[in-house]
């Protein structure tokens, strides 16, 4: 797939089936076919809309250049007038009677860096955008309910979703037509179709729009809860369910394509079944997808971290970009892993990853940034990769042939970018071959090779930092710190390690500190200033993490900041009559759908951080209510957690503490 970040689409399969009618007009579907068809850009085309910074600057500024979000601010100098979502530009849609061109992406998506040098940067795609649409960008980070809503109705639209999402919509936010990255010249002829059909049948995306609005206020809906909880054997049957959807070679589930995400979640449930069943097939499924990932070029050898997902099998190609979730998320299961295992190398990886965020992500009042870029230079990948070549001027020939043989570089390169990265011979460090085989083969001991190696990483690494680092999405959210919080926590108890307990605290201090007005939590953070109401995963990441850090330190000042979230999140984002909680606040701003959604994705729900959080509280509080409260999602989300078990691995954990015997 061309977007930066697929996403997986078993969870709305059904959906689809029971609304098939929705459809597209017979132009639009022809262009939209087209689409469907092309694998990517090419280098030619890439180029070709390429423009340098400083000429845009001089040239264009729209409304964007009032934006905190790195992401929105990326697109400031287009020639597109592009507007901030909010009542303004939805009134200037209805006000010039002009369909709305949405554009929702993130600040490290490498292809929306691609739909951007193509497309936003050039003045005769802009010419038309200013023309005839009233063009919208969201940074899908500060507004995930935004993009929730949209990529529900891309994937039904599409069969698809992904970044950078491309929607069209009526002034009032009904969305009708939507796809993801277009190349430029297809994304010229969808716009010229759909302004021409605005004008001529307009009845007909009319339609379509009412359809597409019916759909997505039935998925947001969900049933009143009834009586019956999530079963305990389920916790279980879907240990054993996502065990047939690893790969038993490489690791990793199948099922997108080439891609392969780190399954986190789905690995923190199988090991919890493990715990209940005994079946060592699990453990040796979360074994073997550990190692590969630790090993492979997805984890970052110099510097630690994990980047997004791999775009091979094998864990060789990542995107390279570096979420603060993934790093929080990835971590916390090397850590828990490690507990039952004691293999060293799982403490190696998470300590990697905790002394990279500390290193790069954490700002000095203690917050943590977002995301490191994939590109820099405006090449993929270009910060991290290697010719044999300079490797040997950095080591000296002798070291370089030890490194060379350990980290997989070799003279033809490991990695051909196809245009979007570094050209020539480039290598991706990674690991193919243990220490022993590599010590061997080199007529060295095992014990000489890794301290040898040891000493040339720090040099390397050194050679690296004098490189253009990728970009810095330097936003602070208050959900992805919580993520993060909680690893590190979790890697201070483990490991017994002060400093990562510290870091927490300092987090966990700045977001109290910036990120919270008269109790009520924000969602983002950057240069002094605070915004936007936070949703219900800012306040189930931040609670986790904080009870987590309490755990850390037994500082009581955790646990009453806890209960202070969740009273609050109870007030405004409880839902009193069907129960379970909604994504946004009682008192944020209306969309087309106040949503419920329980699935866990890239991230988990917040229903389901919420259900742990309730539970371990209760414990902790002997406050019964929070007991009930998380047996309320667990009613509400039992028919669709029965029916579709793999998509609700995080829920499953809080269910499996429900049933379990905590110390």
């Amino acid at each position: 797939m061309n977007e930066c970040q697929p996403r997986r689409g078993r969870w709305i399969r059904s959906t689809l089936k029971q609304h098939a009618t929705v459809t597209l007009s017979y132009v639009i579907a022809t262009i939209f076919i087209a689409m469907m068809g092309s694998s990517g850009a090419s280098a030619g085309d890439a180029q070709e809309g390429r423009s340098t910074v400083s000429e845009v600057k001089h040239k264009h500024t729209n409304q964007l250049i009032h934006a905190t979000s790195p992401y929105l601010l990326q697109h400031a100098h287009n020639p597109v007038d592009w507007n901030e979502w909010g009542p303004e530009a939805l009134e200037k849609a209805k006000r010039e009677d002009k369909p709305i061109f949405l554009s929702i992406g993130y600040s490290a998506c490498h292809w929306c860096h691609v739909m951007e040098h193509e497309s936003f940067e050039r003045e005769d795609v802009a010419a038309i955008l200013n023309a005839h649409f009233v063009s919208i960008k969201v940074d899908r980070e500060e507004r995930p309910d935004i993009d929730e809503i949209y990529m529900q109705a891309t994937v039904a639209i599409t069969g698809r979703g992904g970044w950078p999402m491309s929607v069209f919509l009526a002034s009032d936010g009904t969305p009708f037509h939507a796809g993801t990255y277009f190349p430029r010249q297809q994304f010229m002829k969808i716009l010229n179709s759909i302004a021409g059909t605005w004008e001529t049948d307009r009845e007909q995306l009319t339609r379509q729009g009412s359809q597409m609005r019916k759909h997505l206020l039935e998925w947001a809906t969900q049933p009143k809860g009834g009586t019956a909880v999530i079963p305990e054997h389920l916790v279980a049957d879907t240990g054993a369910l996502l065990l047939r959807y690893f790969d038993t070679v490489e690791g990793g589930m199948r099922g997108n394509g080439t891609n392969k995400f780190p399954p986190s979640m789905a690995m923190d449930l199988m090991l919890r079944s493990y715990q209940r069943t005994g079946d060592p097939e699990l453990l040796d499924a979360v074994d073997l997808t550990l190692r590969k990932m630790a090993l492979g070029g997805i984890y970052d050898h110099l510097g630690g971290g994990i980047c997004r997902y791999s775009t091979d099998p094998k864990w060789l190609v990542p995107h390279f970009e570096k979420m603060l979730y993934d790093q929080g998320l990835v971590s916390a299961i090397y850590v828990d892993a490690f507990q039952i295992s004691r293999d060293p190398l799982y403490e190696e990886t998470a300590r990697g990853i905790f002394d990279y965020v500390i290193r790069d992500l954490q700002s000095s009042e203690g917050g943590l940034y977002s995301t490191r870029d994939a590109d820099s230079e405006g090449l993929e990948g270009k910060f991290y990769v290697w010719t044999k070549a300079e490797v040997i001027e950095v080591l000296g020939a002798d070291d370089a042939k030890l490194f060379c043989a350990y980290y997989d570089v070799t003279d033809s390169g490991n990695w051909n970018a196809r245009g979007h990265g570094p050209p020539g011979p480039i290598n991706i460090l990674n690991v193919p071959r243990n220490l022993k085989t590599v010590a061997d083969e080199q007529g060295v001991s095992p014990d000489e090779l890794a301290r040898r190696l040891k000493g040339m990483k720090v040099k390397m690494f050194v050679e690296r930092e004098k490189r253009v680092p990728p970009g810095l999405d330097d936003k602070i959210l208050t959900g992805w710190n919580g993520l993060m919080i909680a690893s590190l926590a979790k890697g201070a108890q483990v490991f017994d390690e002060p400093r990562y307990a510290d870091a927490a605290a300092r987090a966990a201090d700045f977001v109290l500190k910036n990120l919270r007005r008269d109790g009520k939590l924000l969602r983002s953070y950057r240069n002094g200033e605070s915004r936007l109401t936070g949703y219900l995963t800012d306040y189930a990441f931040l609670t986790e993490g904080l009870l987590y850090l309490y755990e850390a330190t037994f500082d009581p000042r955790w646990i009453m900041e806890s209960v202070s979230l969740t009273d609050d999140l109870i007030a405004r984002y409880y839902d009193a009559d069907g129960g379970a909680f909604f994504f946004t606040a009682s008192d944020a701003e209306k969309l087309l759908a106040r949503t419920k959604d329980p699935n866990d994705g890239a991230i988990p729900s917040g229903n389901s951080v919420t259900a742990l959080n309730l539970l371990r509280l209760s414990l902790l509080t002997g406050n019964k209510d929070y007991r009930k409260k998380a047996e309320s999602i667990f009613q509400v989300f039992a028919p669709k957690a029965t029916r579709s078990a793999a998509s609700f691995e995080r829920l499953m954990c809080a269910v499996d503490f429900y049933y379990g015997r905590p110390k």
